[in-house]
């Protein structure tokens, strides 16, 4: 390889391809965000459904199959390269806008939501991956909040749009021609423009003689074994947890007040735009003082946002509430990834991020399971009181186990 295209580590070095990785995991965002403020809503008015366990079938099925891909993600793209896994979930996100639009029953929500999950885990473990891989070990924390800040902001953004598409020209079809759109862009992009990153890994693992660690090895540390690893792994299903209630719960929560489709949109929108605009600061700072400051803190003001929207009644209350989840979110999502790269062997990166977003996102069943279940029971404000315990427990838990290891760089 010539000195011109050897692989250099670094965020200004690398500008160029960062942005565009950056670009493309908004569209990932992009996909989730055309459907989590009127899923819900299209269950019960086109398709009758009733049952919030059985409503939220849907993001437990997302979530079961990203924990399958995110695991085949990692280890598939440190065997055979981080590109071509790219390219095949975009592919295979092409059909879910489709199948939205045209499905005649629940049923094809459901499948279309299998092949989501597929495309979530498949694209965006390997643009973490990636970004890990050209930002080097100095600025990794800034790395995974711009990854993670474009993706929720589009999440967001696109949440925002469909409400408003919806309040506009109904459920279906307008909405969902977002993420087809998304996808086929993102398709084109990684094709043509995207470049494989796994030789600046080989290049910061150089120095460093790779432990021989199997890839059961690596599913114990970060499951188990290693504090720092596997808590971060507790407290990454504790708060998809609270992605997955909110996501099933808060659109009919909100309709419960007679709230038009477009304040829901609105409602909706503002928990992934301080969540992913605040990790544009998050993960930085981390990179300065340390991870698990902001990890301890999150989970508690996480806590403090659900008991919010849960004591409320009204647009203000949700609103706040949504906007205090986000911040706790923020100080959480960028720096529990950066810490998988801090502990983490570069010859082993792509596994350990798999198996770290294995138990994140089990956290959607959780969280379909907790909120259909329990709002079935009690109510769906009982939903996000249990959500709001569950955080505050994580808070203690990463309190009491996990270690710094910023420091370890």
């Amino acid at each position: 390889m010539s000195l011109t295209t050897a692989p250099r580590l670094g965020l200004r070095v690398n500008a160029a391809q960062f942005s565009l990785l950056v670009l493309v995991n908004a569209l990932v965002g992009g996909m989730v965000g055309q459907q989590q403020a009127v899923l819900p809503l299209l269950a019960r008015e086109e398709f009758g459904m009733t049952g919030y366990t059985l409503v939220f079938t849907y993001i437990g099925v997302f979530g079961l199959a990203k924990v399958i891909a995110n695991w085949f993600a990692g280890a598939l793209s440190d065997r055979y390269g981080r590109k071509p896994i790219l390219i095949v979930g975009w592919l295979i996100a092409l059909p879910v806008p489709i199948m939205l639009i045209l499905a005649p029953s629940w049923g094809w929500v459901v499948a279309a939501n299998l092949l989501l999950g597929v495309n979530q885990g498949l694209t965006w473990s390997t643009t973490v991956v990636m970004k890990i891989d050209l930002a080097g070990p100095a600025r990794r924390g800034l790395a995974m909040g711009l990854n993670e800040a474009a993706g929720y902001a589009a999440v967001a953004l696109t949440s925002f749009l469909a409400g408003q598409l919806a309040a506009n020209y109904g459920l279906r079809p307008a909405p969902f021609l977002l993420g087809l759109a998304y996808a086929v862009v993102a398709l084109g992009l990684s094709v043509v423009f995207v470049r494989e990153t796994r030789g600046h890994a080989a290049l910061e693992g150089s120095g460093v003689e790779p432990p021989k660690r199997s890839s059961r090895d690596v599913f114990l540390d970060v499951s188990l074994r290693e504090p720092a690893l596997s808590t971060a792994s507790a407290a990454g299903l504790v708060n998809n947890l609270n992605f997955g209630l909110s996501w099933g719960v808060f659109p009919l929560l909100f309709a419960s007040a007679d709230l038009s489709l477009s304040q829901i949109g609105v409602l909706f929108a503002v928990y992934p735009a301080v969540w992913g605009l605040g990790q544009l600061f998050t993960g930085a700072a981390s990179d300065r003082y340390g991870r698990k400051p902001f990890i301890t803190v999150g989970m508690a003001v996480q806590a403090l946002g659900l008991g919010i929207v849960a004591f409320s009644g009204g647009f203000a209350g949700w609103a706040l509430g949504a906007a205090v989840l986000g911040a706790g979110t923020a100080l959480v999502y960028p720096t529990l990834l950066a810490v998988i790269g801090d502990v983490s062997h570069p010859a082993q990166r792509g596994r350990a991020v798999g198996v770290y977003r294995v138990w994140r996102d089990l956290g959607y069943v959780a969280g379909a399971l907790v909120g259909g279940v329990v709002a079935d029971l009690a109510g769906l404000d009982a939903a996000v009181w249990s959500a709001m315990v569950i955080s505050a427990v994580a808070a203690v838990i990463v309190h009491l186990r996990m270690y710094e290891t910023h420091l370890r760089n």
